[in-house]
């Protein structure tokens, strides 16, 4: 070991380090850095060498989120095993065909500011991105129904959600949300096209992963999909009912919203090709105001 150049040293030196995990995506992810050794990016503009540094007006801290997946998913280690066991599955037969379901949950966390002392002067609202995995599976071929090997026992709880992004910022204000959580969800865009390959158990596995956004209460949904606030006429984050018509008919909606949709109206909200008045408008895009950055399933908590 003595004699080796300094750089194998270090990176010797790196694997030896708690938390330190080596991993790889095939195919590789797309528009995202190609280093594993990650610590804690600055929201708004890349990577930083240590998170002692921080300029005063950062206003965003995260983990890369394939990194924060792959920390994870090492903590469960251990559980995924003992659930192989469980099973009577050998483990060494089973290193790929794993999928990971992720829940997303993103909420302002209030009022953070500091009310004395020399800190430096941060706006008063804070919001947190955090994820949760639910549960890990694997299917040994296509036919067979996919056999559970590991359920998240207390999904709600503050031990199981794991914090992906702290940033300074009102949940209202769309243009920053979008900025700091802009290159998050093209992260989790890359994911879901590749599949990580991730030693557990002494074996190289492969795993894919689903994403759920059921972590959103109604005012984030609102803001990720680009509607209007939760005073609006369109009462609905999953379809097109006004209030009127939702207190007339209590039963029979059908989700009608989707991403894609909600992008075209934005598009006419903002061009506006039929030149037609404020409120006309307003009629036709059904209460898409911003241009929606994170698509949210429409599916209960």
């Amino acid at each position: 070991q003595i004699f080796q150049p300094l750089h194998t040293l270090r990176s010797a030196e790196k694997e030896l380090l708690p938390g330190f995990h080596q991993f790889e995506w095939q195919p590789a992810l797309k528009n995202v850095s190609s280093s594993w050794d990650v610590g804690i990016i600055d929201g708004l503009s890349g990577w930083t060498s240590s998170i002692d540094d921080v300029p005063a007006e950062t206003i965003g801290r995260r983990f890369r989120y394939d990194v924060a997946l792959v920390s994870a998913l090492k903590d469960l280690e251990e559980d995924i095993m003992d659930g192989l066991r469980e099973r009577g599955l050998d483990d060494s037969a089973c290193t790929s065909g794993f999928t990971v379901v992720v829940k997303e949950s993103c909420d302002g966390m209030g009022d953070v500011s500091e009310k004395h002392g020399s800190g430096p002067a941060v706006p008063e609202k804070a919001v947190r991105f955090s994820f949760t995995i639910m549960s890990i599976n694997i299917r040994f071929d296509e036919e067979e129904d996919a056999v559970t090997i590991f359920q998240e026992q207390k999904p709600n709880s503050e031990l199981s959600c794991r914090p992906l992004c702290l940033m300074f910022v009102d949940e209202s204000d769309h243009e920053t949300l979008t900025g700091i959580l802009g290159p998050v969800v093209a992260e989790r865009k890359a994911m879901l096209e590749s599949r990580l390959i991730l030693t557990i158990g002494g074996m190289q596995r492969s795993f894919r992963f689903f994403f759920r956004g059921t972590g959103y209460d109604e005012k984030m949904v609102r803001e990720l999909e680009g509607l209007e606030a939760s005073g609006s006429t369109y009462v609905c984050t999953l379809c097109d009912s006004t209030r009127a018509e939702a207190s007339e008919n209590m039963v029979l909606h059908s989700i009608t919203r989707s991403h894609s949709e909600n992008l075209e109206r934005y598009e006419i909200w903002r061009t506006n090709p039929f030149s037609e008045s404020a409120d006309e408008l307003r009629d036709r895009v059904k209460g898409v105001s911003a241009k929606p950055f994170m698509e949210t399933q429409p599916t209960l908590d």
